[in-house]
């Protein structure tokens, strides 16, 4: 009699690369941590099919919902090979929070996702830990996601992660306002470095100069390279909304991503105005300067490239402009006063989102502290 051909054993799921427990130990891990983000309005523990939010408990009347998603960048390149996960979740709030922000809008809630080729808990851990904080900072809560064990698509330890972000605003309270008019003020908000844009080209420049992330920074001796440029983004939330309320005046607000000034400023403005910036009325950080001489950018291509200081541009009308620099202070902010709204020279830039718009004309030079 003919022997039966060998039965081959059972191909699991964990075998071809996928570990359902590594995914279930990861979310009780992080269920603490989403617990400390609840806040009015979302109640409900993780582990269901979708989340809720409850606009009326939160204290809306008739609100209109801003939505924002993001990432991180080639950040996350840093992160991974350093080892040093802890804070590029608080980046991705940040760069989705400060979208709403720029809209007028509260945060309500956030949800992430994380991909990698294989699912490591302790790093998984690690980056919502930082999205907790970053939901914390900007009052919003954590109130789901998705961690994706894709084998294949990403290698070794690499990792991706994307954000997700609800906000609402009063109707009566969407930014920009149709009355920004020339003479208006721009208040500039202090970045806390590169924060998420332009990593592409800063990492090129540490290969061309030879240096590892665990030698000293060129710009910072008392820190590693690879610890300072993973200073978190600034989540501007708290205090601006705080001045929005307080003073009634503010008009228009920018975040300067990716694109600097050059291109987010002229996104908040009207048809037929401009946006005049005094380059002498701050100081670039450190890190600028040492990119600007690494990479031989002149002004104009700096501020299109990175935020060269300034994290977020505050419209507010020219006699209510002190009242809204004092509340942001008190607010403990240090706002910067950069210049003022003037009307359009023909001169057009690709303002993102936008198409053409009037350019931001620079006077000045670009200057850095020390």
């Amino acid at each position: 009699m003919p022997r039966r051909p060998h039965s081959p054993s059972p191909l699991s799921y964990r075998a071809a690369g996928v570990d359902i427990e590594a995914g279930e130990a990861l979310v009780e891990a992080i269920k603490p941590l989403a617990a400390t983000t609840r806040r009015a309005g979302a109640d409900t523990a993780l582990g269901g099919f979708g989340a809720l939010f409850d606009l009326k408990a939160a204290g809306f009347r008739d609100p209109i919902l801003v939505a924002a998603s993001d990432g991180v960048g080639t950040k996350l390149k840093i992160a991974i090979d350093t080892g040093s996960h802890a804070t590029v979740g608080i980046d991705l709030v940040a760069m989705c929070v400060n979208d709403l922000l720029a809209q007028g809008a509260e945060p309500l809630f956030f949800l992430d996702y994380f991909a990698a080729g294989k699912l490591e808990v302790e790093t998984a851990r690690a980056v919502i830990a930082g999205v907790a904080e970053g939901c914390r900072q900007a009052g919003c809560a954590l109130i789901g996601g998705e961690t994706a064990e894709m084998p294949g698509l990403y290698h070794g330890a690499d990792y991706d992660l994307a954000g997700f972000a609800v906000g609402a605003v009063e109707r009566g309270a969407l930014l920009p306002r149709a009355d920004i008019a020339e003479g208006d003020v721009l208040i500039g908000l202090p970045s806390s470095g590169v924060h998420s844009n332009g990593y592409a080209l800063l990492r090129r420049l540490v290969v061309e100069a030879k240096l590892t992330w665990d030698a000293p920074a060129p710009f910072a001796a008392a820190s590693t390279l690879g610890a300072a440029l993973l200073a978190p983004t600034r989540i501007y939330v708290r205090p601006v909304l705080a001045a929005i309320r307080a003073t009634g005046a503010v008009k228009g607000l920018a975040h300067i991503t990716g694109g600097g000034l050059s291109e987010n400023l002229p996104r908040v403005l009207p048809s037929g105005l401009a946006a005049h910036v005094d380059l002498g009325a701050w100081r670039m950080p450190a890190v600028f300067a040492w990119l600007q001489q690494a990479s031989q950018l002149d002004d104009a291509a700096m501020l299109r490239t990175f935020n060269c200081g300034i994290g977020l541009v505050v419209v507010a009308g020219r006699t209510e402009a002190e009242s809204v620099a004092r509340a942001l202070a008190v607010a403990g902010e240090t706002p910067v006063r950069l210049g003022e709204i003037e009307p359009g020279r023909g001169v057009k830039s690709r303002a993102k989102g936008k198409g053409e718009a009037e350019a931001v004309r620079y006077s000045g030079r670009l200057q850095a502290t020390g």
